[in-house]
């Protein structure tokens, strides 16, 4: 079984300074960054999960929401990778770029 640690622990670290950022960083573009991530998150698991469906868009909940919106999204990443690692042709890949996105993400949201 593949161990999704690192892409939990990324994801759970953004969520949480997304979390404790002021409401003026969230619209300067912190949340937007962060919504993004989650919707990106939430295709690849659907993706995974679905092959050949049509995506499903998440919606934009609010700069309070973005946090919990990431954090169900990659949750359900890393959960998805980790029970189908054997029918995906290549998890530990997926599993990497996800984290990868992640970590890229919370550089850019400047929290």
């Amino acid at each position: 079984m593949l161990d999704t640690t690192p892409l939990l622990a990324a994801v759970d670290r953004f969520a949480d300074r997304l979390r404790a950022a002021p409401q003026s960083r969230l619209q300067r573009g912190a949340a937007a960054e962060g919504l993004a991530l989650a919707r990106e998150l939430a295709v690849r698991a659907q993706r995974i999960e679905e092959p050949g469906g049509q995506p499903r868009v998440m919606p934009d909940a609010g700069v309070f929401a973005v946090a919990d919106q990431l954090a169900v999204a990659g949750h359900d990443l890393a959960e998805i990778l980790r029970t189908a690692a054997d029918s995906t042709a290549a998890p530990s890949r997926e599993l990497d770029e996800a984290v990868g996105l992640v970590e890229a993400a919370a550089a850019r949201a400047t929290l």
